[in-house]
């Protein structure tokens, strides 16, 4: 019997949140469609997570998972069920279409000038801070703006939306504890209230929808326009995927360029391999390193058949350090290509905000190597434990 028999993600071994790569990669060697459950396999090679995410036998829908998990009607259940990344057709293709249509490369450009004077003004303030924090003070600012100014939140009134974010994502964890449920809800209650308020407000003085991804919204397409929850859920799912998602390529980014010393002085003597060196860094480390889907019909992968209402959980950092797929995937090769990691996920569930966060993501890490070139790490970084959502809690710097 080998040692990672039992794997579980209910209860991973020491660790691993720490750094799952070694356990990972003996699963993807050994029992790469691992049973995790009664009919639940994770899956840790590239070809089999691509077989899933490109196959059109999958769904997304969360029901039968979330009604056990936060109970059937509550505020956790009705946002996971009804926000896009946990939708199928049709309503997805809808919801995707109107959140596109808002997210276009002419959209992105737009963003542009705004993001660099956000940024610089964040490293401003950063050299103020008396204990300068590079998720608190740096990398978890930037996507709530962004965010915020998609939706045209009141700056006065985005205070609460990161706290709002990471308790309603927390509840996503394979095993979260009751407080963290318990929390989640009573985000998603906050947020659905505040989100009222503003909805009220955007439908008597509509916005530029261009610009405005509420009012765009709130406008529809073709086929009509969306419910009130649908609506209201998946303004909270722009938030939270945008959130989340960026302050870990920013801060995981970060932390791997201050700790590969020679990769960051490669960027910081040719900036032009910003592109490539934040494709790496999303492989290198995966903001989000879990995601589910259920199989609708048999699927065949590289060891085993999937069954028809089989849950499968593709575990994309394992994916993204596969050596069939990639050469020497434990080496940070910010010039690596081809690199065609899994982090923003594939198929029709793509996320539809990869170039946002890919933009964000050049800006903040270059400018913040322009800027602190002899940038270093003041103690210990404290990473956050969760396996689903990989990124740090704390990157306390002294900046140079």
């Amino acid at each position: 019997m080998h040692e990672l028999d039992h794997f579980s993600l209910l209860a991973p071994p020491p660790g691993f949140a720490e750094n799952p790569y070694p356990v990972l990669a003996a699963l993807r060697q050994h029992s790469p469609v691992h049973a995790i459950g009664p009919r639940s396999w994770l899956l840790t090679r590239y070809d089999d997570v691509l077989a899933v995410y490109r196959s059109p036998h999958v769904s997304s829908d969360k029901k039968r998972e979330f009604g056990p998990k936060f109970g059937i009607g509550t505020p956790l259940f009705e946002h996971h069920t009804t926000s896009q990344v946990f939708s199928d057709p049709p309503l997805h293709t809808r919801l995707r279409r109107i959140l596109m249509g808002a997210l276009n490369q002419r959209a992105i450009a737009r963003m542009e000038a705004g993001l660099h004077t956000l940024v610089e003004g964040l490293l401003d303030r950063l050299a103020d801070e008396p204990a300068p924090d590079l998720i608190e003070h740096y990398a978890a600012q930037i996507p709530v703006e962004v965010i915020g100014n998609l939706l045209d939140v009141p700056h006065a009134d985005r205070g609460p939306l990161r706290g709002w974010s990471l308790a309603i994502l927390s509840a996503l964890e394979p095993a979260p504890s009751a407080e963290m449920v318990a929390r989640g809800q009573q985000a998603v209650s906050e947020f659905l209230a505040y989100l009222k308020t503003l909805v009220a407000a955007r439908t008597a003085h509509p916005g530029d929808p261009e610009a405005d991804v509420l009012t765009r919204l709130l406008r529809g397409d073709a086929e009509g326009r969306l419910s009130e929850t649908e609506l209201l859920h998946n303004c909270i799912f722009l938030l939270n995927a945008g959130h989340e998602t960026t302050t870990n390529l920013i801060g995981n980014g970060l932390h791997a360029l201050m700790t590969h010393r020679a990769a960051f002085e490669q960027l910081r003597a040719e900036p032009g391999l910003i592109n490539p060196a934040v494709e790496e860094l999303l492989r290198f480390e995966s903001p989000i390193q879990l995601n589910n889907r259920v199989a609708t019909a048999r699927i065949a992968l590289s060891t085993r058949e999937i069954e028809p209402g089989d849950f499968i959980t593709v575990a994309i950092g394992a994916a993204n350090r596969d050596p069939a797929e990639f050469a020497q995937p434990d080496v940070l090769d910010l010039a690596r290509k081809p690199n065609g990691h899994l982090a923003f996920g594939q198929g029709m569930h793509a996320c539809s905000g990869m170039n946002v966060a890919r933009l964000e993501g050049r800006i903040a890490i270059g400018r913040l190597l322009a800027r602190y070139p002899h940038i270093r790490f003041a103690g210990t970084p404290e990473r956050d434990p969760r396996v689903r959502f990989r990124g740090f809690r704390r990157l306390p710097v002294v900046l140079a």
